[in-house]
């Protein structure tokens, strides 16, 4: 019962979409609403607004790593195993793929599966982030670095740690994961892929009307008398 709690809040936890939340609380449009429709760091920043971007980027990544370093700390006083807490991160994960708060219409857990990642096993989320970044530095496409660093994840766990229940979850995530960027792939060999930091259209919010201009008001007053 504690375990299927712990997996509850973790999925609870993860259905926060802070790229919808903060885009709110800054006064900009729904990250929903253009570019990929993605609601995640990389989608808010074709908002052109960094700040908006990075707040998402470490709020999504905290929510995948605070569940599983609670999970870690509590895992002697209740007596789990290293895949309970591995499936607390991976609902965490779920929770931003489907978050219960926003009409489960949520995005493609890249930030959260790295903050995941990152509280299991740090060297595990450093590998994978560096493969991330590697990519996204030589290719600055997002969506084919999560790709490539997803497909890696599992595969460090069994390479450098040898199977284990943990692989699963890990796989889980990383095969999910792919999933969600069908779309990017598409693109992608397309050749139609938005890079990183290419602002999208719609994404700055409607500027209100401007008022009429008084003097230009006045002469069309004058006109017409």
């Amino acid at each position: 019962m504690n375990s299927l709690i712990a997996v509850l809040v973790g999925y609870a936890i993860g259905s926060l979409s802070f790229a919808v939340i903060v885009s709110r609380l800054m006064g900009l449009n729904d990250p929903r609403s253009y570019g990929s429709g993605n609601p995640g760091a990389t989608n808010v920043l074709r908002s052109g607004n960094r700040k908006a971007a990075i707040l998402t980027l470490v709020f999504d990544a905290l929510k995948g790593y605070v569940p599983v370093l609670v999970a870690l700390w509590l895992m002697p006083r209740f007596g789990w195993g290293a895949s309970t807490v591995a499936f607390v991160g991976l609902a965490a994960f779920l929770g931003h793929l489907w978050p219960v708060f926003f009409n489960f219409q949520g995005g493609k857990g890249v930030a959260t599966a790295a903050g995941v990642l990152l509280a299991i096993n740090p060297i595990l989320g450093a590998a994978t982030l560096g493969t991330w970044l590697i990519v996204a530095v030589f290719t600055r496409y997002s969506s084919l670095a999560a790709i490539v660093a997803a497909l890696f994840a599992p595969f460090y766990q069994l390479l450098i740690w040898g199977p284990s229940l943990m692989v699963l979850p890990i796989a889980i995530m990383s095969l999910l994961l792919v999933w969600r960027h069908e779309a990017n792939i598409r693109k992608l060999m397309a050749g139609t892929e938005s890079r990183i930091g290419q602002k999208a259209a719609g994404a700055a919010p409607d500027a209100p009307a401007a008022p009429p201009d008084s003097h230009t008001h006045a002469q069309r007053k004058g006109n017409t008398e």
